[in-house]
């Protein structure tokens, strides 16, 4: 099974555009990150600049409107994200569990849908974007 762990780090929302993590945070990191890979279970993982530097599109009234960051409104935001294969959800969860987050850090744990849930008129439909998956 895939999961997404998603990492909502404290006060990430309002960090300015060009905040970089230290290298003691990084280092911790790479070191959990590495676990993962040797155990055989990472998929993909990528940190995300704040979101001062990015933009969301909303389509309200079907048409798309674009707002630049930072998001006055957002509370938590997402920082990055890790994907792994594992047996089970309380697997998944325990290796998030094990991430050397930081007290205000959040890590949301979410089931990756796998095309082969849904029912075979959708499966039907989105046949052959799984090969592109990759």
């Amino acid at each position: 099974m895939r999961f997404m762990m998603l990492m909502i780090p404290g006060g990430y929302a309002s960090a300015a555009s060009d905040s970089m993590p230290g290298a003691e945070a990084v280092e911790s990191m790479m070191k959990y990150n590495e676990a993962l890979k040797k155990a055989g279970v990472l998929l993909a993982l990528d940190g995300l600049h704040p979101p001062s530097s990015g933009a969301r599109v909303s389509f309200k009234g079907g048409k798309p409107a674009v707002v630049d960051g930072p998001f006055a409104e957002v509370k938590e935001v997402l920082g990055g994200y890790w994907v792994i294969d594992v047996r089970s959800r309380d697997e998944a969860i325990e290796w998030a569990r094990r991430c050397p987050a930081g007290e205000d850090d959040v890590i949301e744990v979410r089931r990756i849908f796998e095309l082969s849930e849904f029912p075979e008129d959708v499966q039907k439909v989105a046949e052959g974007f799984d090969e592109l998956r990759g």
